[in-house]
């Protein structure tokens, strides 16, 4: 992947003009380190590159912590996952990519390695995360958003959308994408981390159905792929894989953190995804 090459890069232009003004829906233009509209609406760029686009605050809990994000990046930056990242790369099409839930950009930046002709946009409510995001690509962009809201995004303008174990908002990844474009969903299977299933939240059975169903109004399934290997985990990558999603909020409870601790050996795990393409219903 190609990281930016320092902290202060602004949004690429292309990315600003896929941006819509999330207090009016006007278009925005970048001067300095502020995105502005027409009607005087700004939104100040932080110091690591993203723009926080939210004018009202994100419940406590929903957003990924320091502690969450920074095992989250140590676990991707090792390699465990790459093979999902390499599946999710051979969708990869030129023009804006939109990472919706795109957590440190990890995803989002191997993409975009595949595509030359694409840049992409992260979009997660996790300031924290967006500040790896914004940071992960030259061709990338970050901005803070609450994915259940109405997106700050132009319609028909994104060539592919990407969800990777984030929340799916049917009508806004429809209202989105261009004519012809795709929407890549990364689920995980029940057999993921199967091996761990006393420390992580178990997958539902019926995952795939359900996805299905949320999206079905919108969109039809285009084609599946499931990527699946036994990987062995040093003690603090197990520690990494509990911490980084929403297992870690429950640590607290049935001795699992005594059992987190008690872990000193590698161990053999499963890692078990779906990748599924949906096309737009016409």
């Amino acid at each position: 992947m190609t990281p930016a090459a320092h902290d202060n890069d602004p949004l690429p232009p292309k990315v600003i003009a896929s941006l819509r003004c999330s207090v009016c829906g006007a278009p925005v233009g970048l001067v300095d380190r502020t995105l502005s509209c027409e009607n005087r609406h700004s939104f100040d760029l932080a110091r690591q590159g993203y723009v926080n686009l939210l004018h009202a605050r994100i419940p406590s809990g929903t957003a990924d912590t320091a502690a969450m994000v920074a095992a989250r990046a140590d676990l991707l930056g090792s390699g465990v996952y790459d093979p999902l990242a390499d599946e999710l790369a051979t969708h990869a099409e030129d023009g804006l990519i939109i990472d919706a839930g795109a957590g440190t950009g990890y995803y989002l930046a191997r993409v975009l390695d595949a595509a030359p002709g694409a840049y992409g946009l992260a979009l997660d409510v996790s300031a924290i995360a967006l500040r790896r995001a914004a940071r992960a690509h030259e061709r990338a962009g970050a901005a803070v958003w609450n994915l259940w809201e109405p997106w700050p995004v132009a319609s028909d303008s994104a060539e592919v959308i990407l969800n990777v174990f984030s929340p799916r908002n049917g009508p806004e990844f429809r209202r989105v994408l261009a004519p012809g474009g795709k929407l890549v969903v990364a689920t995980p299977n029940p057999a993921h981390l199967i091996e761990l299933a006393d420390l992580v939240v178990s997958v539902d059975d019926r995952k795939a159905e359900r996805v299905d169903a949320t999206l079905g109004e919108h969109f039809t399934v285009a084609g599946r792929t499931e990527v699946t290997r036994t990987v062995e985990l040093s003690p603090e990558q197990v520690r990494q894989v509990v911490g980084m999603g929403p297992s870690a909020h429950h640590l607290h409870r049935d001795g699992r953190q005594e059992r987190l601790d008690a872990i000193t050996e590698p161990v053999d795990v499963t890692t078990s995804f779906t990748v599924s393409v949906y096309r737009p219903v016409l």
